[in-house]
């Protein structure tokens, strides 16, 4: 009888609900059991586990790695992937191992690399991988100057934290002044010049931002499943132009993200994320994890999360090429079910309380998991 797999994944996005439906739907006769973790008790990824509990807030990143062995230990967790404190955990790979765990992430030095953006353009423009103009700003002459800069070569300016995921942060600037008109409609990422200049030089405490142009779509996510050999096992590209979405295994995509990958030791799951500046791809950002949207890659026939598994595992699926390359598409939200009543948040110093089971949406030739939600 062949052996369960039991994988956790701690505090992620929403959307890795799907990263989980993949695993329980892998090609193999090896059953998935998945154990999630959380700050928020309304998080979908804790209605879709099998078992899922509340994390402990305030934890410095020592005393977190401390948490997540002793999960380790006490769920007997075979492959683990770590979302939030991922350098502090990666750092200890040894003592995972040791309970008998194997962490679904970079080691530590490519960790380090793209915690800081700055950092990052700076060691893949030396490997040859282009990069967009960029400027580090901490205060409002640093801005001005940089944003000037830009409009003077016919650029328009935008910012974002030097180190941040997911967009957050992220800003445009526009010299037009706060009127009526930007109270229309929907919120817009734009920011009037003069009242972030304004905001900056009212703080106490310094920022630490990249200035860049804003880049032109299409936008690139390249995801790749890397060896702990440094080599490319898959890597496919996903295509986003305005609500148009599809994928592409063009080189002019495919060979800086191998460049990349390959050259800092991005084992397992990252994404390489390209724009256009002028006629020439860019790197945009570089995520240590697997993105959000890797779940879309089923519209090419590969399941890539129980790819990840079955490597992390030992068992090496070697070159992987999809069969096909889905068709174009949009994407759309649908209903996920949530626990049925929101816990109180335990404290650092308890055992997490065991959340009951809820059941995941049901798929196509799947078991549905869990109990009835109550009318």
């Amino acid at each position: 009888m062949v052996s369960r797999v039991r994988v956790w994944l701690n505090r992620t996005y929403a959307e890795n609900v799907f990263f989980m439906d993949q695993l329980r739907r892998n090609p193999s006769d090896r059953a998935v059991e998945i154990h999630a973790t959380h700050g928020d008790a309304d998080s979908p990824v804790l209605a879709a586990a099998d078992t899922a509990e509340l994390e402990p807030e305030g934890l410095s990143p020592a005393g977190y790695v401390e948490y997540a062995l002793a999960q380790c230990r006490r769920r007997g967790i075979d492959v683990f992937v770590p979302r939030l404190h991922q350098s502090a955990i990666v750092a200890h790979r040894a003592e995972f191992e040791a309970v008998g765990t194997a962490l679904l992430a970079p080691p530590p030095e490519a960790v380090a690399v793209f915690q800081d953006k700055v950092v990052a353009y700076e060691a893949v423009q030396a490997v040859g991988v282009p990069v967009p103009p960029w400027f580090r700003v901490r205060d409002a002459d640093e801005l001005l100057a940089a944003v000037e800069e830009l409009e003077a070569g016919g650029h328009r300016a935008c910012f974002k934290p030097a180190s941040g995921a997911g967009g957050v942060g992220f800003r445009m600037i526009t010299r037009s002044p706060f009127s009526l008109t930007h109270l229309s409609g929907f919120p817009t990422p734009y920011v009037q010049l003069d009242l972030v200049l304004d905001a900056l030089r009212r703080s106490e405490e310094p920022v630490d931002w990249l200035v860049m142009p804003r880049l032109e779509q299409p936008e690139v996510s390249v995801d790749c499943l890397t060896g702990p050999d440094n080599r490319v096992r898959l890597a496919i590209g996903r295509v986003k132009n305005g609500r148009r979405r599809g994928f592409t295994l063009q080189e002019q995509w495919l060979e800086p993200a191998r460049l990349v990958v390959e050259g800092f030791g991005l084992h397992y799951l990252s994404n390489v994320q390209f724009r256009m500046f002028g006629d020439t791809p860019v790197l945009m950002d570089v995520n240590t994890r697997p993105a959000g949207g890797l779940h879309q890659l089923s519209l090419c026939g590969v399941n890539v999360p129980w790819l990840a598994v079955q490597l992390a595992l030992g068992d090496d699926p070697g070159t992987v090429t999809p069969p096909f390359l889905g068709q174009d598409y949009t994407v759309v939200a649908g209903p996920r079910p949530l626990r049925p009543v929101s816990i109180p948040q335990q404290r650092p110093e308890t055992e997490a309380p065991l959340l009951p089971a809820v059941p995941a949406p049901a798929q196509p030739g799947s078991v549905q998991r869990g109990a009835a939600l109550p009318l």
